[in-house]
């Protein structure tokens, strides 16, 4: 009977390593234009780039959580 009520259960660790280099891509991403920003030294497209990536990984995740 556990078996069972585990196979009716949703899979909630789908996409969860996606979802977690996403935050982290977009942290690392937020915090060097933070930076920059600060330092009066100009934005580099690299740091758009990573806050881009760091989102699109977030949706890769959520839609692979989401899947049935």
């Amino acid at each position: 009977m556990r078996d069972e009520a585990q196979e009716s259960l949703p899979d909630r660790s789908r996409g969860a390593v996606f979802r977690i280099f996403g935050v982290i891509l977009i942290i690392l991403g937020w915090l060097n234009t933070m930076l920059s920003w600060r330092g009066g030294l100009e934005i580099v497209p690299f740091h758009a780039m990573l806050i881009a990536a760091g989102l699109l990984l977030c949706m890769i995740g959520a839609i692979r959580r989401n899947r049935a």
